[in-house]
């Protein structure tokens, strides 16, 4: 129950960053290229979303970094600074790291430990302060005991060209500093995911204490902290043999709330890519049974692009007994999405929406792509689009630039003020009035999502190219005037296509169009009469059912 609450309070609470997010990994050789992928939605009722950056540094002895909440901003604290710090850029830097996450709060008691670190801290001071996967889980780990963990129970991504780990992490309760955590590396050829609830089980373990890193290593595969078992046992909520400790049954007990709103989106993820049949697993997912649970990661049934990715992350369950567009609910235009709380009542019993990958609560959408081959401030593009990642066309951001695109800018608008020059609002501006009339007027948004994003993808090769031929800071400038030149882009067409639905599809009618998409006219040159399609075919059936013979025209 506490699980669940804390799933309706992070929706109805979060701010800028989000709480209620996906993070979808696929490892360097189950990517088609060799490349790691990884993605996350940051999904949070009216948070302005934007891409924030932190510009490559040098710092004098007794320079300090300031600390503000991730989602309300609110200031916490300061930390000494090191002597260089890496230039960021949404949540990669300049090395090639990514460090995404999702929040699956945990046991309520372990909140809101004793410290100034919230999980959005320990995110970009590690970005800023890491090279590698490896190095970012000594750091973030440090950050967190040092100065104390104040966020409930998170699921990091840590990812770089060569690897992929998820860090599973809880504070110790009020007055008590520091964390317990496990990190799992997600082998090369496998694909994994996370959604809101902890999903590491029983791990490798080992009696060696590594002095130097503060904490267990298992080879390369398995990290974890020196009391994880020991405070679990303190607590009360592990009684068993050391061999047999599970971190998510012990700080994330698995309920009902947990697998249908949050291992289903997993579930969907490996049921579309796994080479196993995950169709057994159906059952898990559901919530139907909790005994069930699925692996921490699969081999995929052929290798993923990142293509492939960005789709994924639009996933609303289509073709499979969880799809969202065969029942009343998708209301007359067959809408893939639900108004939320996730829950509603009526005559006294409770019942649920379904909560997709894709969902209209997202502030912005991030696709990391990491590239071993290529130079660093190449290697790593990052796919960035604001709003639900159903609606929005993703934009390559490379990890050397500086400073985002002015459509992208946190200082372009924010949650209180519509600006036509914020992507954020003119892709929900566009998404917002598709929603409404979604089997009619989502293709019109999906042609122009899909046009560019196969220019953007037909172009990436070439540019880059070019941008190996260059001397590194030249080629730093060309890649970001690239990006920003292509997110303008995306602007332009969105803007276009505001205008386009609100002159195309006024009052609920559809002026018509020739085959280039030309409005048809009089000679004397207004509209010819419009169309009028009223209500869906299957909902029209729906009403006559549940109307009876109200609307019935007389014989």
């Amino acid at each position: 129950m506490k699980k669940y609450i804390f799933l309706l309070l992070s929706c109805l609470l979060a701010s800028a960053k989000g709480s209620a997010c996906t993070n979808l990994i696929v490892g360097k050789k189950a990517s088609a290229d060799g490349s790691t992928i990884v993605s996350y939605s940051s999904d949070s009722f009216g948070a302005y979303g934007y891409l924030f950056s932190y510009p490559h540094a040098l710092h004098k002895p007794g320079d300090t970094r300031l600390l503000y909440h991730y989602e309300t901003n609110n200031y916490l604290g300061e930390i000494p600074e090191v002597a260089e710090t890496y230039n960021v850029i949404g949540l990669v830097n300049e090395h090639q790291l990514t460090i995404f996450e999702t929040t699956w709060g945990g046991r309520e008691e372990l909140w809101e430990g004793e410290g100034i670190m919230d999980y959005g801290s320990l995110m970009t001071v590690t970005l800023q302060r890491a090279k590698t996967a490896r190095e970012a889980i000594k750091v973030l780990t440090d950050l967190a005991t040092t100065y104390g963990y104040i966020s409930e129970g998170e699921s990091f991504t840590l990812a770089d060209p060569n690897e992929i780990w998820i860090l599973d992490m809880v504070g110790k309760g009020k007055g008590v500093k520091g964390c317990v955590w496990v990190a799992v590396r997600v082998p090369d050829d496998c694909i994994s995911a996370h959604a809101n609830q902890s999903r590491i089980r029983q791990f490798a373990q080992t009696k060696k204490f590594d002095k130097k890193l503060g904490y267990y290593t298992v080879g390369d595969s398995v990290c974890y902290s020196k009391d994880v078992i020991s405070f679990a046992r303190e607590k009360g909520y592990f009684t068993g043999k050391d061999a047999e400790f599970s971190f998510c049954d012990a700080y994330n007990p698995l309920d009902f709330s947990g697998a249908r709103f949050c291992e289903a989106r997993v579930w969907s993820f490996f049921n579309k890519w796994a080479a196993d049949d995950m169709s057994a697993y159906l059952d898990y997912a559901k919530g139907e049974n909790l005994n069930h649970p699925f692996p921490l990661f699969v081999r995929p049934k052929q290798k993923l692009t990142v293509q492939d990715v960005k789709d994924m992350m639009r996933d609303h369950y289509e073709g499979t007994p969880l799809e969202m567009q065969s029942d009343l609910g998708m209301g007359p235009y067959e809408m893939p999405y639900r108004p939320t709380p996730l829950t509603y009542e009526v005559d006294g019993k409770k019942y649920f929406n379904e909560r997709p990958i894709s969902t209209q609560q997202a502030s912005c959408i991030y696709v990391s792509q990491m590239r071993s081959w290529l130079p660093n401030h190449i290697g790593c593009c990052l796919w960035f689009g604001n709003d639900d990642a159903n609606m929005v066309a993703m934009v390559p951001i490379y990890c050397s630039m500086k400073e985002a695109p002015v459509c992208f800018h946190q200082n372009t608008a924010d949650t209180f003020h519509f600006s036509f020059r914020s992507a954020y609002w003119l892709c929900n501006w566009v998404s917002n009035m598709v929603y409404q009339r979604y089997s009619l007027l989502f293709p019109e948004l999906q042609a122009v999502r899909d046009k560019l994003e196969k220019t953007f993808n037909a172009s990436q090769s070439d540019i880059e190219q070019q941008a190996k031929g260059m001397a590194e800071d030249a080629a730093k400038r060309f890649l970001s005037d690239y990006s920003s030149r292509l997110s303008g882009m995306m602007a332009d067409e969105w803007m276009q296509l505001a205008q386009t639905i609100i002159v195309k599809y006024n009052d609920m009618a559809v002026k018509k169009t020739d085959s280039l998409g030309n409005y048809l006219k009089t000679p004397g040159g207004v509209e010819v009469p419009v169309e009028r399609p009223g209500y869906p075919e299957r909902y029209r059936r729906t009403m006559v059912k549940e109307a009876g013979k109200r609307y019935a025209v007389p014989e």
